[in-house]
């Protein structure tokens, strides 16, 4: 088992935990079990890191030590934050995503990025801090589940994978966008037809 979680502990570029700033809010944010820090965790980054399409932003970071440093970040930014703080404090975390209907991507639909967090107690648990807001209410209540946004057209799906890294069309979309403005507008697609749960 040890082994199998190895890949949700670890350091990356995106996932910096190792980073200072990022080690330091972990430790202050550490309680006496895994699934009362997760919490305290979730609530940092649902509370205190706002969401890029609710504030006039023009952030855009994707490293879990810029958005720290933003304080802002869309969902895909807020999971790796999140997956970073997680794993400062030895708790696995991964990625999930739900393909949704939307009207402002090329394809007609758009991924959605939240967190899978494995607890002592509960074992995987899927945690989405994308910020609540006036269509959005989320709460970290394992072993239930709370995310903002669930399939519910022709279409829509959950990707059936626990990912231990960020997907890569997530990152190139990133990449190949020249302003927030742009990245909403190519929001990465998984046109595979996979779906299934976690």
């Amino acid at each position: 088992m040890a082994d199998e979680l190895t890949p949700y502990l670890e350091h990356s570029p995106l996932v910096d935990w190792q980073t200072p700033a990022v080690r330091e809010l972990a430790r202050r944010l550490s309680t006496d079990t895994d699934t009362e820090t997760a919490a305290a965790c979730f609530a940092f980054v649902r509370d205190e890191i706002r969401h890029s399409n609710d504030i006039e932003t023009a952030a855009m970071p994707l490293a879990a030590s810029a958005v720290l440093a933003a304080r802002t970040g869309l969902c895909f930014a807020k999971s790796h934050l999140l997956a970073a703080l997680l794993r400062a404090n030895g708790i696995p975390a991964g990625f999930g995503y739900v393909r949704l209907a939307s009207q402002g991507a090329v394809s007609g639909f758009c991924l959605h990025g939240f967190n899978t967090i494995r607890l002592h107690e509960f074992g995987w648990v899927r945690a989405d801090a994308r910020g609540n807001n006036a269509r959005v209410n989320t709460v970290f209540a394992p072993p239930g589940e709370s995310l903002a946004y669930l399939p519910r057209r022709e279409g829509e799906y959950f990707l059936a994978e626990n990912y231990p890294r960020p997907l890569p069309l997530v990152v190139d979309a990133y990449a190949r966008a020249r302003d927030l403005e742009s990245l909403r507008a190519a929001l990465p697609d998984d046109r595979r037809a996979r779906f299934g749960p976690m």
